[in-house]
């Protein structure tokens, strides 16, 4: 039997392109050699979107399209919505009744998510207060996305292992108040791109600085030429430097134009090549890289009924072993029956 792997996005917008080359292209490639669950996490889109759900139907359709489109197979993955499977809400619950507050209080990713959100001016515990309780709880929450299925591997890049270490300290909690049910996951490290966002910032929807996988043409030229630069490269022929002062055109150019990244990174230092024509070249070549997926995203746009089948198909298989797992789960507890019942 292949191993198992569990992973997730937020369904708070459509994808970007941080999105596909810090994770989702890597689950492409894992498809074939693990037995992939690709969860659109609605639920957790709550946790910093709460107060405005209009959109949440249709951005897990776009979310279920950009995981298609960029090449996820549900012949041989399950991609499903995480309230699909009210288990997870169930463990989550369970599992909240045992985890001292000080384990999500120290949560870098939470502190990071309400600084973007402007909650945060320091990390204090005081501070923290301003956050909701289910954003401060939601790695107990994506403790039990992840256990529920007993994923072997968690896909992540090393600065992501503290998030995960969380999930397994969940883990050996409940086997040693109750019983060994719950495997540790282990971390599959991957090689994954941290680009940056538009201003040279963290890329992040809530900051609106991304540039989207469905964005076309035109949008994405117009993106680019926005890009914040070497400030101190004000015309052509001024010198750059690029890698020190953290210029986010050239960083995307390291991916996007591998072949020829170190001759623009010279260009630029010796002010031969200018920011715009730079931003141009840049442009040119997303486009070519995301022509691909938007050819495919077109197909599928066309044929909602089918995402919706796909998604049904993925439900029945997660619920089925999300099931199997909380009737271990209530046994070991010694809780009576089932605390929620799907109809």
């Amino acid at each position: 039997m292949k191993q198992r792997i569990l992973s997730g996005m937020r369904s708070t917008a459509r994808l970007h392109l941080g999105n596909y080359e810090g994770a989702l292209k890597n689950w492409v490639a894992l498809q074939n050699d693990y037995e992939l669950f690709a969860m659109i996490a609605d639920w957790h889109a709550l946790t910093t979107d709460y107060e405005d759900t209009i959109n949440l139907k249709d951005y897990i359709h776009e979310v279920a399209i950009d995981y298609l489109s960029s090449g996820l197979n549900p012949e041989i993955c399950t991609i499903f919505v995480q309230s699909d499977v009210k288990e997870h809400a169930e463990l989550h619950l369970l599992f909240s009744m045992f985890i001292p507050t000080p384990w999500l209080l120290r949560n870098p990713t939470v502190k990071e998510q309400a600084k973007d959100l402007g909650l945060l001016q320091n990390e204090d515990d005081q501070e923290m207060t301003k956050i909701n309780y289910g954003h401060l709880g939601y790695p107990v929450l994506q403790a039990a996305d992840i256990l529920i299925y007993k994923a072997d591997f968690v896909p992540v890049g090393e600065d992501q292992l503290p998030h995960l270490e969380l999930c397994r300290e969940i883990a050996r909690r409940f086997n040693s108040l109750y019983g060994n049910v719950f495997p540790e996951p282990q971390p599959k490290l991957t090689a994954a791109a941290r680009l940056p966002g538009l201003d040279g910032k963290r890329m992040s929807k809530s900051l609106g600085n991304v540039i989207e996988l469905a964005d076309d043409s035109e949008v994405i030229r117009k993106k680019v030429l926005s890009m914040f630069t070497d400030p101190l490269k004000v015309y052509k022929g001024d010198k750059g430097d690029p890698k020190i002062r953290g210029c986010p055109v050239f960083a995307y150019q390291e991916i996007y134009n591998q072949t020829k990244s170190k001759e623009t990174e010279i260009e630029c230092k010796v002010g031969k090549l200018g920011c715009v024509d730079c931003k141009k070249f840049l442009a040119e070549e997303l486009i070519a890289t995301l022509a691909p997926l938007q050819n495919r995203r077109q197909e599928l746009i066309a044929q909602p009924k089918k995402i919706e089948e796909i998604l049904e198909q993925g439900k029945k298989k997660a619920q089925s072993v999300a099931q199997q797992t909380m009737e271990e789960v209530r046994e070991t507890m010694h809780l009576r029956g089932s605390v929620i019942k799907n109809t």
